[in-house]
């Protein structure tokens, strides 16, 4: 089983491909680039081997002191978004520190990745929006209590509210984990990673991209997907052309009469 690595990236937003059969897939668009090496941790020295890298440069009068020190050590400028990521020993010789990290070596078209973020934030939220409670009836002799969550405890014994019931609260802005996403491209000259489906966060959020943990080595089995049409400039000229063909489809089934 190939050990987990990966890169720091920020999400772009999400815009849809067309596949040589016409089939459309929503996919997510990931700028993942350029990682450089901040600093390597061996196992001698701190009980594992890893590579700490850094993600989108930020001006020096906005980096605080205490984290200069990372920085100016190796003669770099300050990153905005510092992350470990593991590696096997064998493979630290392969970073430099100070040097970018190219994707192409990290990962591989038509395999299976995992991404971590960040989701949105909800602010507070009732049971209904939070915990999908289905909330109370609607009818004669309810009065002012629709969403509402209901019981809470049970009086005497134990005399206190559970830990972890479902009540209202804060939603979002956690870190979420989506597995086993399909890597459909991977364009090392502009460091940018095009993915199947949504991961979690807004535009613009950070993300920590990995290769799949429960189908590490895995290739992806042929449904088209690297075998896309050309790509329009505009992506509303391929969107309209993805429907003509398929209205020609069905014109060719059955002729109008």
């Amino acid at each position: 089983m190939p050990f987990r690595t990966g890169v720091l990236g920020k999400k772009l937003g999400m815009t849809q491909i067309f596949t040589a059969t016409g089939d459309r897939t929503a996919v997510t668009a990931i700028h993942a680039g350029p990682n450089v090496v901040i600093d390597k941790l061996t196992p001698d020295k701190h009980g594992y081997s890893a590579v700490k890298l850094g993600y989108s440069e930020k001006p020096l009068r906005l980096a605080k002191k205490p984290e200069l020190g990372q920085f100016t050590k190796h003669g770099l400028a300050p990153q905005r978004y510092v992350r470990e990521v593991r590696v096997e020993p064998a493979d630290l010789d392969k970073y430099e520190v100070g040097k970018p990290v190219s994707l192409d070596t990290v990962f591989q078209a038509m395999t299976y990745i995992d991404v971590e973020g960040t989701s949105k934030g909800k602010g507070f939220q009732g049971v209904m929006k939070r915990h999908h409670m289905p909330g109370f009836r609607a009818t004669h002799g309810t009065h002012e209590f629709f969403r509402h969550g209901g019981s809470i405890g049970c009086r005497l014994t134990p005399g206190k509210v559970h830990k972890g019931k479902r009540m209202g609260g804060h939603m979002g802005d956690v870190k979420k984990t989506v597995q086993n996403l399909v890597l459909l491209e991977v364009n090392n000259e502009e460091n940018l990673l095009i993915v199947q489906g949504a991961i979690p966060g807004g535009k613009n959020g950070y993300v920590v991209v990995r290769n799949a943990k429960k189908k590490a080595g895995i290739k992806v089995k042929s449904r088209n997907y690297g075998e896309t049409q050309e790509k329009s400039k505009n992506p509303m000229k391929a969107s309209k052309a993805g429907a003509g063909s398929a209205k020609g489809g069905g014109a060719k089934g059955g002729a109008k009469k």
